[in-house]
């Protein structure tokens, strides 16, 4: 006959159970059949914006939208005694904030009748999976259009430029300005070819432990001796950052990219400043192109700028191949730079509004810890200027 568990352990299991729910990194609720919240972990609270005490005293209709899905979904819970998942539900309010979309999983709660479980996933977090998915997409159609163009294209190419330099020679001086027309047209379209070729390279990428401070000082400093000369930097640092596991010369591809292009955002004016800042952000794990392993990727690089901002139609585009808000862009740049980062195992996304565009990376750190660079021995102090 098994016997009763004591209180103490009744307690002691109670002290665990809310412990594992405090770690998960979603918020996790516990509706009451009163529809009170008998329970809110710490992710829970943040995302309500109150404490656990003060939900427990309000229903849950109380801090989610009138008429909001969510009810209808503790109902049919409730009623089926089956688990239900929705996606995309809208949970926009004063109270939670702007484009609050998530996806939800309620279920019952056998040991409580009439209590239901509700997990909320934030899409922000789904978006970044999904958005990486699409830049590796993207970068492999460029990788096939790459090498078609190679073949197909510069040796004819080649032949043309040829030809017009042989009728250089004999033609009337008014139409040599043709001539050299042509042949300035087909050097274009060649360079064109010659950086999507860079697509279509699939070799392993050859990483090492990075300081990434030592990274963003040379690039800072290349961008200071030329394009961005009149712009003042802003330098936010952690200085305790484990090191990033990068290829160094394509991390200062792509942060020299970005930089270069948010001084050109910035333009003139005056005011214009680039903001760099490092952090330690744990909780999101992604999958290895390539590969069956998950990494977590805790490291965040950013790049903010103060100019005008990205049109509102291109944002959902704007690491896809020949997207660019540029007169005379290629729109390959930040293809590139989102191919490199997904090569790595990474996510690079952008959010902007007028005065405030930002380009966050998310990046893996090394896992040896015996490899770590000593954070005494990073360049910032983690100091504003």
């Amino acid at each position: 006959m098994t016997s009763k568990p004591t209180p103490q352990e009744i307690a002691s299991g109670n002290a665990l159970a809310m412990a594992v729910l405090n770690s998960v990194q979603n918020p996790v609720i516990l509706v009451d059949e009163e529809g009170k919240v008998a329970f809110a972990n710490w992710e829970a609270e943040s995302f309500f914006g109150s404490s656990a005490a003060y939900l427990a005293k309000n229903r849950i209709s109380t801090f989610i939208p009138f008429g909001s899905p969510l009810l209808a979904l503790i109902d049919q819970v409730r009623e089926r005694k089956a688990p239900v998942n929705e996606y995309r539900v809208d949970l926009s309010s004063p109270r939670l904030g702007q484009e609050k979309l998530v996806d939800l999983y309620v279920a019952p709660v056998t040991s409580e009748p009439g209590s239901v479980v509700v997990v909320f996933q934030e899409r922000s977090m789904a978006d970044k999976i999904d958005r990486q998915l699409t830049h590796r997409a993207a970068a492999r159609s460029v990788t096939g259009l790459a090498s078609m163009l190679a073949h197909e294209i510069k040796n004819p190419l080649s032949g043309i430029r040829g030809a017009a330099q042989l009728l250089e020679t004999s033609v009337p001086d008014e139409d040599r300005a043709l001539t050299r027309l042509i042949c300035d047209e087909t050097d274009r379209i060649v360079s064109l070819v010659d950086r999507m070729e860079v697509f279509s390279d699939e070799r392993p990428v050859d990483r090492s432990a990075l300081n990434i401070h030592s990274v963003l000082d040379h690039v800072k400093a290349v961008a200071k001796a030329g394009f961005a000369r009149d712009i003042r930097f802003v330098e936010m640092y952690d200085p305790s950052l484990p090191a990033v596991f990068a290829n160094r010369d394509q991390l200062v591809q792509v942060f020299l990219n970005l930089i270069k292009n948010a001084s050109e955002a910035i333009g003139g004016q005056p005011d214009g400043e680039i903001t760099l800042t490092t952090a330690y952000r744990p909780g999101i794990r992604l999958s290895v192109a390539g590969t069956r392993e998950k990494i977590s990727l805790p490291l965040e690089f950013c790049v903010f700028d103060n100019g005008p901002g990205v049109p509102a139609d291109i944002l959902p585009h704007l690491f896809d191949p020949f997207i660019t808000t540029k007169t005379n862009g290629s729109g390959l740049g930040l293809a590139l730079v989102a191919k490199i980062i997904g090569a790595h195992g990474g996510i690079i996304e952008c959010d902007s509004q007028p005065r405030r565009t930002v380009f966050r990376v998310l990046m893996p750190m090394h896992k040896d810890d015996g490899a770590f660079e000593d954070a005494g021995s990073l360049n910032s102090t983690g100091s504003v200027k």
